[in-house]
């Protein structure tokens, strides 16, 4: 009679098998055809089943020239986005916000302080909020709500210095903005 295989030899067998077999599938598909831009439109009931959507390969937008070097946090005002640049000066992350109605001039800032929920003068609950500038007598920060809701609207001639994050965005900022940080805000 021959030796019983334990159920572990079976399993480790079955998984490499798996994998040689999902390995190879991918290599199969990455050689099919890929569709064209035209191709990529609506799908519709006569589609090709084997038709198989491209990645889609977005660039994000580069660091604005002239916002320095080093670690720090780029807001380009006009863009309504924000770099978290390493100190190697590789980009980590970048995404888009939403300005208050005031806002710093261009120039360099230190985050001089972190707060880690209040109410916004809008409102609502924020948190994660990091304060770098003074502008108009408003104090200017990134911060996100807590329920992850983009800002109202603010009332005609209300002055709000917060720039307001998607959630996932505003965690990120506050673990990459320590005090001290330099934020760099450009055109």
């Amino acid at each position: 009679m021959p030796a019983r295989l334990p159920s572990w030899a079976w399993v480790t067998g079955l998984t490499a098998g798996a994998v040689v077999v999902v390995t190879g599938l991918a290599v199969q598909a990455e050689g099919g055809p890929h569709p064209t831009a035209a191709a990529a439109a609506e799908p519709t009931a006569s589609a090709s089943a084997d038709a198989k959507p491209s990645p889609r390969a977005t660039t994000p937008p580069a660091v604005p020239d002239g916002s320095g070097t080093g670690r720090r946090i780029v807001y380009s005002l006009a863009q309504k986005r924000v770099w978290l640049v390493d100190a190697s000066d590789a980009t980590r992350r970048t995404f888009t916000v939403w300005p208050g109605t005031v806002s710093p001039d261009p120039g360099s800032y230190t985050i001089g302080s972190r707060t880690e929920a209040t109410t916004g003068s809008d409102g609502v609950e924020v948190e994660h909020i990091v304060y770098f500038a003074l502008a108009d007598g408003i104090s200017v920060g990134f911060s996100n709500a807590v329920d992850g809701s983009s800002p109202p609207p603010p009332a005609a001639g209300t002055k709000t210095g917060g720039v307001r994050l998607h959630k996932a965005d505003g965690t990120a900022l506050w673990d990459f903005g320590t005090k001290g940080t330099t934020v760099t805000v450009v055109k």
